[in-house]
């Protein structure tokens, strides 16, 4: 089964709640990942508020193009719980 987000919220900070299409659900702090150019401005978090959960991708995006992997934020949820 691919891995997909099927939801997703902004909470605060650098901080997004995300469900996964397997049930796996919470949130996910990516304040350490945003290093490189397209990360920078992420690192403002007016600018990490815009993120939106893309319809065909099924990941995060934001306006300027940086995005991250389903299988990444997954694995960033799991070693956290």
């Amino acid at each position: 089964m691919l891995t997909r987000i099927i939801a997703a919220r902004y909470l605060g900070g650098h901080t997004v709640w995300l469900r996964f299409n397997d049930g796996l659900e919470g949130p996910v702090d990516l304040s350490a990942e945003l290093s490189g150019e397209v990360f920078e401005p992420l690192r403002d978090e007016a600018y990490f508020a815009r993120v939106e959960l893309h319809p065909e991708l099924h990941t995060l995006v934001w306006p300027n193009g940086a995005d991250f992997a389903p299988e990444f934020l997954r694995e960033k949820l799991l070693v956290a719980a």
